[in-house]
């Protein structure tokens, strides 16, 4: 027999193999048939094969080289060999005798004979449908080969075997060693009982896998039935041990899959059997589960020692009994029913530990504990499926479903949870911050990627969740409501503070010009960082724009969606100039918007919802061009040449509300956007020509103002027409007074300003009207319901006629008799019978009430208020009692204050008359509370917009109270508290009031009027309180009331050189200067600078000194003498009159500050400390700083505005004073203050260990010491590097007392205490080195020195050592001291 061919033999060997074959004469193995030749079509393709013809391999034939790579010529077709095609025939008489359509085959029908075929009736049924296969309900288990294959595959698999085998057959192939764990529990057919091995567990049931597949039917259940009783004959007749000996010899030579195979196998023909069984009981399917037989590997055949049973798996309880009639139910899959189940109970939570924060279908919070029905669809997740509810996680994983509903589910959820957030609903029930985790976690890019979405409905949704992200709609609310009151147009951006740092140092340059430019780094930062900084900027670098267009122009979505759209783009346009700049360059975006919403022509819209915007005016997109306009006048100047606006502003002022066939609250509300839009342009001098068109039309709209008013109640879109028409009309008549000084270098503007100025005849007859509106609003003051109703129309009122007035003064060729006999007749008439009225008090009164600086809190920024996204937070609406509230007094006020100011200006002697307002007790209340010291409201979005609106109150009642001090004296109460007011209102003006801070410094902060002081004894109370001091031995000209004399005779001096150092940039003081004077041609923009911080820093009276500081680290060669003294005299003089007569004014600038100035004025120069002006100065001021009421408020530990650290400066300042103080007394006593003992003790470590030099320089006399020795000395030093460091100075000699008395002193008391300190705690360390120093103490040469170190008593600043002695040692420090000498004299002296 020939062997196989093995690995490594050669073609050689396999030639010599088929020689040996052929030689041979075997019959080979296989069986060759040859088809004949498709193409040859012969008779030979049916003669049988040759037999004896085999196929050869010969080397001589083949090619030396491997055939080449080249494709195959094609193949064509060809007939088939064995019915080739008749040359002859017709081709379409071969296809009618081959056809086979239904009328073919209808006519060859022939009909069976059922003449004996029995005839039965069909079985009823049940169900509708037939029998549907069903997979097993009880195959559980998976085989240990059934890893790789479906449960639809081992059903099958199962089917057939179940199919072609007999059941009443036994097995063949019993079970090799069952499974450990494996429980039986059938019941052996009395056939098969016989066929159970005696004493053993095994049973044959029939044959497994011979089924005799391949036979004609009754032959192989006979053949098989064969087999099977053959093999259990043989099994009956060995013995137990004999089949364990032939299994285990089995198991060995036999594959271990094959084994896993036949197992898996004979399990599968048992669970069917089962399976036939129970369905022959009665009874319907039942939810029990079998026990399972578990999975065993091909190596757990033996018993392993240590097994154990496995647990069974406890009974899934399933809320429904499963029916054998149900479609596909007939095999059960357990472990995907497991959501079928009850849900478990609710965990009641006992601790306080922190459970994840789950939201209904509407954004609510729910509890841990609710327990809610699962109809509502709250229970569809996975985790805690108790809870009902959904976690921000799993909504963010829900938005990334390929169902579109999901998403827009989930984006909808989503946007409700923002809106309550922002709303405040849930407070403190959650553990940070919604918006700011969702921020975190990619929501903001999450809803850019849905706005790509190709369904309408995932698209409307991320709309609106944008929408509820970026808008606050209180914040909307509150800007619209505030727009008519005084300066209400302007308002700071809703951007971030962080500002980069190329934009930090840009104060000279334009706004425009800066936001047009765009720094390199912020053009390559991706969007997610530019995000996490500001989140507009990193929304607007993801194409944004361009979408919302495509969104607006071509997809057509619903109101709502229109609606969302333009909130989102006003948002945006408030965020900076930039971003507006940005909304109205896109392309076609503006034109998209008033093309499709701000038609001039539409068919009529009748009340209720609108089904669809386009072709219809919207009110919201007149709002965005309105605020796209604020945001500069070169926008404004845009909107009105390339948009077409005038002929839509003409449109919608032209005709009343109610004629504007559209549903009345949108048409108030588009007629009073449309009066906005032109008064923010006329507010830049632009649009002013419309008013000669619309004459007409405003001048019927005033007249018929009353009639409105005099409805009860009020309505309040009405009232906002009314105020929005009365503002408009200012900003008209303070055109009207305004001349164009500069031309203007933009040719669109410039086009627009030439034409638009409006003459004084024009706007000359509006005053009679107004006066007629304000008097009928003021009988409304009594009645605070409808005086709240009537809104800020009484505001709007006063702030025109202030604009009239100015306007009016302003005529070169009118008579001025003429306007001051009209102001006369304005005051006698109705303003100082206004004055009078006691309801006029109950508003000065409740200033308190609803001050932001009276109550801080009301400011607290809110608990959804991410860094990166900037609001107001007015989500849950202004209580009453607030500044923006129904019932503030501040607009009516501030816009009295205003005409006042106005009136007084013009005519001086209506000045005494109308200043009698600022003796209201309300309003010496409110200034009171406001000059007191306590905490300043935070600095945040909604606070600085407040503020800016109290501040302006603040301002305008000192400017009336300063035109009053100008001709009559104030009282000294007065004038001293709105000297204090004037203090403080400057330090916390904020960015866009530099005319402000410009006017206060010219009026009532430099103002002797304002400091009665001078003249009430101020300068002699100073001087009698010096000579009360301790220790003063000053001359009488250098007290402290000569230098507060001289003082207040510098005061002019003083002013100019703070106007000199204090005012901010030029460019933004002239924009600031534009918009409080109504100039109108040079207003840039109505966008504030960003609030990053107050306009000056709490010190700023030292802030000409800091500069000059500054100004002489920066300049190597030195500063004029001239300048440097001057400055820093006026600065000292200033100072040292805040500190004497006005303390609050510097209460917030901590006394280490006041240091770290004084020091700087020796750290300038080294000849500005000599100066004697300076030195008087500084010793004065360095007197009030160590006043026993001051001194403990001392701190050097804490930080320090403009201060890296304090021990730095300090080791700066002794350098300074090693080289150039020469002894200087006032110098050294700077030096020696932060050495007091309760300061830290690294500014003591710095002079002994780092600056020994100096103490040779520290000659100041004990008896000038500005605090008590005792600070120095108590509690005894602790520290033993500086103790040693004292001793090494007074051995040396570097410390003796003629050289620096104080620190000889100092270090004596605590040489002294140390030695002799007899503290069990101290260290070993501690120990020896008193005991060390105390022997080298006792053996100094020295005799003085030893004398003091040992005898020292207690300090004594009035005997010239500054210590006194004890005569002799107490006895037990001699006692002491004795024991330690003898020691030493035994064993000598150590070595240090």
């Amino acid at each position: 027999m020939l062997s196989r061919p093995k690995p490594g033999e050669s073609e050689v060997d396999l030639l010599r193999f088929q020689s040996q074959f052929l030689a041979a004469g075997a019959a080979p193995a296989v069986q060759l048939v040859k088809k004949g030749n498709r193409g040859s079509g012969d008779a030979n393709s049916d003669r049988p094969p040759l037999q004896d013809h085999r196929d050869v391999v010969m080397l001589n034939n083949l090619p030396d080289l491997p055939p080449a790579l080249v494709p195959s010529p094609p193949k064509r077709a060809r007939a088939s060999p064995g019915h080739p095609l008749p040359e002859d025939e017709d081709p379409e008489e071969r296809l009618r005798r081959h056809d086979q359509h239904i009328t073919a085959v209808l006519t060859k029908i022939i009909e069976r004979d059922t003449s004996s075929v029995t005839v039965k009736l069909p079985v009823p049924s049940a169900v509708a449908f037939p029998p549907v296969f069903h997979r097993s309900r009880d195959t559980q288990g998976k085989s240990a080969i059934s890893g790789k294959r479906s449960i639809f595959a081992q059903e099958i698999a199962a089917r057939r075997i179940s199919e072609a085998r007999v059941p009443s057959v036994g097995e063949v192939v019993p079970n090799l060693g069952p499974p450990e764990g494996a429980v039986t529990c059938e019941t052996l057919a009395p056939r098969d009982r016989g066929c159970q091995l005696p004493g053993s567990s095994h049973s044959f049931q029939g044959p497994n896998l011979v089924t005799g597949k391949g036979l004609r039917g009754q032959e192989a259940e006979q053949e098989a039935q064969t087999i099977h009783e053959e093999n259990v004959a043989r099994l009956q007749a060995m013995a137990p041990e004999e089949i364990l000996q032939e299994q285990q010899q089995l198991l060995v030579q036999l594959d271990p899959s094959l084994v896993a195979f036949l197992r898996s196998h004979s399990h599968t023909q048992e669970q069917t059997g089962k399976k036939a069984s129970e369905e022959q009981r009665p009874g319907g399917l039942s939810a029990n589960v079998t026990k399972e037989e578990p999975l065993m590997s091909s190596s757990a055949s033996e018993p392993k020692k240590g097994d154990k049973l496995e647990p069974e798996a406890p009974a899934l309880a399933l809320p429904v009994t499963l029916q054998k009639e149900w479609l596909h139910m007939d095999t059960v899959e357990l472990e995907k029913l497991h959501w079928t189940q009850d849900l478990p109970p609710l965990r009641r939570q006992q601790t306080q530990e922190r459970m994840q924060a789950r939201f209904s279908l509407q954004g609510e919070l729910l509890a841990p504990d609710v327990d809610l029905p699962t109809h509502l669809g709250l229970h569809h997740h996975g985790e805690e499926a108790e809870r009902a509810g959904y976690s921000l996680q799993e909504l963010f994983h829900l938005t990334r479903s390929q169902v579109s509903q999901q998403r827009a589910l989930a984006l909808h959820v989503l946007a409700q949870v923002i809106s309550r957030a922002q709303a405040g609903e849930f407070g403190d029930r959650l553990a940070g911050s919604v918006l700011s985790l969702l921020l975190d976690a990619g929501f903001l890019f999450l809803l850019r990627f849905s706005l790509d979405d190709r369904v309408d409905g995932v698209i409307a949704a991320a709309i609106r969740a944008l929408r509820a992200l970026l808008v606050a709609p209180g914040d909307e609310e509150l800007l619209d409501r505030t727009f008519s009151w005084y300066h209400g147009a302007l308002m700071f951006p809703l951007m971030p503070s962080q500002e980069d740092k190329e934009d930090e140092d840009e104060d000279e340059e334009h706004p425009a010009e800066k936001a047009k430019r765009k720094s390199p780094e912020e053009e390559r930062r991706p969007p997610p960082d530019l995000a996490r900084h500001d989140v507009i900027k990193g929304l607007l670098a993801t194409s944004l724009l361009p979408r919302l267009r495509y969104v607006l122009e071509v997809t057509y979505p619903g109101p709502a969606v229109v609606l969302d759209i333009l909130a989102v783009l006003i948002r945006l346009a408030r965020h900076s100039l930039e971003s507006a700049t940005r909304v109205l360059e896109c392309p076609r975006l503006i034109e998209t918007i008033v093309r499709e919403f701000l038609p001039t022509s539409w068919s009529p819209v009748g009340a209720g919802p609108t089904p669809n915007l386009y072709k219809v005016p919207c009110a919201t997109a007149m709002k965005l061009l309105r605020v796209l306009a604020s945001a500069g006048r070169n926008i404004a100047a845009r909107l009105l040449s390339s948009f077409d606006l005038r002929s839509r502003l003409c449109r919608f002022i032209a005709e009343a509300p109610q004629e504007l066939t559209l549903p009345p609250e949108e048409a108030e509300t588009l007629s009073i956007e449309a009066l906005r839009l032109w008064a923010v342009a006329a507010s830049y001098g632009q649009g002013s020509d419309l008013y000669r068109e619309l004459y007409p039309v405003v001048m019927r709209a005033l007249q018929v103002v009353p009639q409105e008013l005099s409805t009860h109640p009020p309505q309040p879109l009405s009232m906002q027409r009314i105020a929005s028409l009365l503002t408009l009309l200012t900003q008209l008549t303070l055109a009207a007074g305004s001349t164009p000084t500069e031309t203007i270098s933009d040719s669109v503007e410039a086009s627009l300003s030439v034409t638009s100025l409006v003459t004084w005849t024009q706007v000359s007859g509006l005053q009679p009207l107004v006066e007629l509106c304000l008097r009928q609003t003021l009988k409304l003051l009594s009645r605070p319901e409808m005086w709240r109703a009537v809104g800020p129309v009484p505001a709007a009122c006063l702030l025109f006629l202030g604009a009239f007035y100015q306007a009016w003064s302003q005529q070169p060729s009118l008579c001025p008799e003429d306007w001051l006999q009209d102001m006369e007749r304005l005051s006698e008439e109705l303003l100082l019978p206004l004055l009078s009225q006691p309801t006029l008090g109950s508003l000065w009164d409740s200033l308190r009430h609803c001050s932001p600086l009276c109550n801080p809190l009301s400011c607290a920024p809110a608990s959804e208020a991410p860094p990166s996204l900037v609001s107001l937070g007015c989500s849950g609406g202004c209580p009453a009692l607030s500044l923006a509230g129904s019932a503030s007094p501040f607009p009516f006020l501030t816009a009295l204050l205003s005409l006042l100011n106005t009136l007084a200006r013009i005519h001086k002697g209506l000045c005494g008359q109308l200043a009698a307002i600022l003796a209201a007790p309300g309003l010496q209340k409110y200034f009171l509370q406001c000059v007191a010291p306590g905490a300043a409201p935070p600095l945040t979005p909604f606070s600085a917009w407040a503020l800016r609106h109290e501040y302006h109150l603040q301002y305008l009642a000192l400017a009336l109270a300063q035109k009053a001090a100008t001709l009559q004296p104030l009282p000294a109460t007065h004038a001293a508290l709105y000297h204090g007011m004037a203090l403080a209102l400057l330090s916390r003006l904020l960015p866009g009031s530099e005319y402000l801070a410009h006017e206060l410094l010219l009026s009532c902060v430099f103002r002797l009027e304002f400091l009665p002081e001078r003249t009430t004894g101020g300068p002699e109370a100073a001087d009698f309180s010096d000579q009360l001091s301790l220790g003063s031995s000053r001359a009488p000209q250098c007290g402290q009331g000569a230098l507060l004399a001289q003082a207040c005779q510098d005061l002019p001096s003083i002013r100019s050189c703070y106007l000199t150092h204090c005012l901010p940039a030029q460019a933004s003081l002239l924009a600031s200067q534009a918009l409080y004077r109504a100039e109108l041609q040079r207003v840039p923009t109505l966008l504030l600078p960003v609030p990053t911080e107050p306009l000056l820093p709490t010190d700023w009276p030292f802030l000409p000194l800091i500069r000059l500081y500054h100004r002489a680290s920066d300049t190597p060669s030195g500063l004029p003498p001239t300048d440097t003294v001057g400055t820093a005299m006026r600065v000292l003089q200033w100072v040292l009159v805040l500190e004497s007569w006005r303390p609050q004014a510097l209460w917030a600038v901590p006394p280490a500050a006041h240091l770290a100035r004084l020091m700087c004025v020796f750290l300038v120069d080294s000849e500005l400390f000599r100066e004697s002006p300076v030195q008087r100065l500084v010793a004065a001021l360095l007197a009030q700083l160590c006043q026993p009421q001051v001194l403990p408020n001392l701190s050097l530990d804490c930080p320090l505005p403009g201060l890296t650290s304090f021990p730095d400066l300090y080791a700066n300042f002794l350098d300074h004073f090693e080289a150039v103080s020469f002894g200087d007394h006032l110098f050294g006593a700077l030096v020696l203050l932060p050495l007091q003992r309760r300061f830290s003790v690294t500014f003591r470590l710095t002079l002994f260990g780092e600056h020994v030099g100096a103490l040779r320089a520290l000659s100041l006399p004990l008896t000038q010491l500005p605090v008590s020795l005792e600070c120095y000395t108590v509690p005894p030093e602790d520290n033993l590097a500086l103790l040693q460091l004292y001793f090494r100075t007074l051995v040396t000699g570097a410390l003796r007392p003629h050289w620096c008395p104080v620190l000889y002193a100092v270090a004596v008391a605590h040489i002294n205490s140390f030695i002799f300190s007899q503290d069990p705690q101290s260290s070993d360390e501690v120990k020896a080195a008193r005991r060390s120093m105390l022997q080298k103490t006792w053996l100094l040469a020295d005799e003085g020195l030893r004398q003091h170190l040992l005898h020292y008593k207690l300090p004594n600043s009035m005997l010239p050592e500054g210590f006194e002695l004890y005569p002799q040692l107490p006895p037990l420090r001699q006692h002491y001291l004795q024991r330690l000498t003898s020691t030493v004299l035994q064993n000598g002296v150590s070595e240090t």
